[in-house]
């Protein structure tokens, strides 16, 4: 083929290609749009989903952790309680019940004038007797007020002489209409009021001799010293002792001395209510003092109040104890057995398990709900750490340990050890 004629079928061929190459370029270009919203529509689609999955799964796992944190807060807002059972006391025959020892007789000793203590005579631990000299107080000023008092009594029994005299001669003359019946009538006025006035200085220096014979101070009976509150040149007035003696502080209003009668010591015990037939006067009573361990003193039931303690329930009686020995000590705490004739079943509690209210003593129990139950008890023999309950509680009834002051009844709680509910320690039954 020349050369002429590839270049005709160059130029026949050549407005062909570039039509092809045009219909090709506006043929991809419809086509390309087609497939760009497609994919779009279909990528859009595919993140809606996912979002929607997405929410609700968060919208669900937000509710159940909601629905779960409801139930932790319910479970826990109830106050956490400890729950034990009261012990079932074993019967006993004799009761030990705690007692105070006290002086059969007392006395503060108080100045009944004021001055300065001059000497005193007997100190703490002295025994004296009944009109012993304890100590001598200086009251100068009262001593110049007797003087004084003296002077104004024999004053006025002068004046008196003088008016009986006078009334006695006017009773003469007046027979003899000498003098006028007004003149007799004056002096016979006169000399009943210089009488009068004579009484009256009478009883004034009777007084003043009454607080001048205060200045000795002596003892009012038998018995032993137990408190000086004086020492010499110490101001004593009639309200007190105005310092301590060794104590080294000021102290107003305090008694110079104490002295208590112990020969023989009051015992006083509050018996429970449910024994109080057994406490009767004449009944045998033993004493146990920690200071004297293995032994026991004797002494009778003397006398008891007759009536009950409504806040207490309890029968205020007297023991007395023969102390000649002088080892008993008033003050002294002390173990009163007694011998009970029926004995009765108790149960025993830890004292701090006792609420203390204006009405009585309750105990906080919880049913079977988990509601607090505020219950009324009656107490009967206090051990120290456990207390005895004569009713209100049932035996093995679940108690709260140291409950809270903010437990009201109907409370609901949340008991934290159910299954560990064991009793309490039972003390002093024999």
């Amino acid at each position: 083929m020349s050369s002429e004629q590839q270049k005709r079928e160059a130029a026949a061929n050549a407005p062909v290609s570039r039509h092809s190459e045009v219909h090709g370029f506006e043929q991809l270009k419809q086509e390309n749009p087609k497939v760009s919203r497609g994919s779009l529509l279909v990528l859009v689609l595919i993140v809606l989903v996912v979002a929607a999955v997405l929410a609700i799964f968060g919208i669900a796992r937000r509710k159940h952790e909601g629905s779960e944190l409801a139930k932790y807060t319910d479970v826990t807002a109830a106050p956490p309680v400890a729950l034990e059972k009261p012990a079932l006391q074993q019967t006993a025959q004799e009761i030990v019940l705690p007692g105070n020892v006290q002086a059969f007789t007392l006395a503060p000793i108080y100045a009944r004038t004021t001055g300065y203590v001059k000497t005193w005579s007997h100190d703490i631990g002295s025994h004296v007797r009944k009109g012993d000299l304890l100590a001598i107080i200086e009251t100068p000023e009262l001593d110049q007020q007797l003087a004084q008092a003296k002077a104004d009594l024999a004053t006025a029994q002068s004046n008196a002489a003088l008016s009986k005299i006078t009334a006695s001669r006017y009773g003469d003359l007046i027979g003899k209409n000498a003098v006028s019946q007004q003149d007799t009538d004056n002096a016979t006025n006169d000399l009943t009021a210089r009488t009068t006035q004579v009484n009256s200085a009478q009883a004034n220096v009777r007084r003043l001799e009454e607080l001048v014979s205060f200045e000795r101070i002596v003892a009012p009976f038998d018995g032993v010293v137990t408190a000086r509150n004086i020492d010499i040149g110490q101001l004593i007035s009639a309200t007190g002792s105005t310092t301590t003696a060794g104590a080294g502080t000021v102290t107003a209003s305090r008694e110079i001395f104490d002295i208590s009668a112990n020969r023989t010591l009051r015992v006083f015990i509050n018996v429970p209510q449910i024994y109080a037939p057994d406490a009767t006067n004449g009944t045998l009573a033993s004493l146990t003092l920690p200071q004297y361990p293995g032994r026991k003193f004797e002494g009778h039931l003397v006398r008891t109040s007759n009536a009950v303690d409504p806040a207490t329930r309890t029968l205020l009686a007297e023991v007395d104890v023969d102390n000649k020995t002088g080892e008993l000590l008033p003050g002294s705490y002390t173990e009163v057995h007694l011998h009970v004739s029926h004995s009765a079943p108790a149960l025993i509690v830890p004292v701090n398990a006792l609420i203390l209210e204006s009405d009585g003593l309750r105990i906080a129990t919880v049913d079977s709900a988990n509601h607090i139950r505020m219950v009324r008890v009656t107490p009967g023999r206090d051990f120290g750490s456990t207390v005895e309950i004569l009713s209100g509680l049932e035996p093995g009834q679940g108690i709260v340990a140291n409950p809270s002051d903010s437990l009201t009844d109907g409370q609901e709680v949340r008991v934290v050890n159910p299954a560990d509910n064991k009793p309490a320690p039972t003390t002093g039954a024999k």
